[in-house]
């Protein structure tokens, strides 16, 4: 006998974990919006002086590209789980785009500490950058691991399935 509660526990933990998936999105977009606006050194500046004079600003919004698409393959395949197709190739597709996403993150922010390392430091304190910096890393490297642990556990099981079904 089924508990018609179950499912309903299932889409209700699912539609919250892509409410938190969105929320994420949003607050990193006006995070990126909002924050350079009242940085020390852009505290008075124009709006074309804050956007156009500073190139760290441009590489954080191209790095910024695979967070958001990470996050999309994120909802995308919370979405697959909520139709029954998590275990498909789609699914494996989604998660090896995340870990891609993250690695990719890792590799921006890597060269965003060394051009702290190698450019700025003696002119400017950088010690704050380089701290959240390694703790953004180290946040991308435990997103990479997980996506790259489904997403082997997630093939093994779409290569049982589709084992079975040539079986029957």
């Amino acid at each position: 006998m089924t508990d018609p509660a179950v499912p309903s526990i299932r889409r209700a933990s699912r539609v919250f974990l892509q409410v938190v998936v969105v929320l994420v999105a949003l607050g990193a977009a006006a995070l990126m919006l909002w924050e350079p606006h009242v940085e020390g050194r852009n505290a008075h500046a124009t709006t074309f002086q804050i956007y156009f004079n500073d190139p760290f600003l441009a590489y954080a919004y191209v790095a910024s590209i695979a967070l958001f698409v990470a996050l999309y393959q994120a909802f995308r395949l919370l979405g697959y789980a909520g139709q029954g197709r998590m275990f498909t190739p789609v699914a494996v597709r989604a998660l090896r785009i995340i870990r891609y996403c993250a690695l990719a993150l890792i590799v921006f922010i890597g060269a965003e500490e060394v051009y702290a390392f190698v450019v700025v430091r003696g002119r400017d304190d950088i010690a704050g950058g380089v701290a959240l910096g390694l703790v953004m890393m180290f946040l991308c490297v435990v997103a990479a691991a997980a996506a790259a642990v489904f997403e082997r556990v997630l093939q093994t099981a779409v290569d049982m399935k589709s084992e079975n079904d040539l079986t029957v």
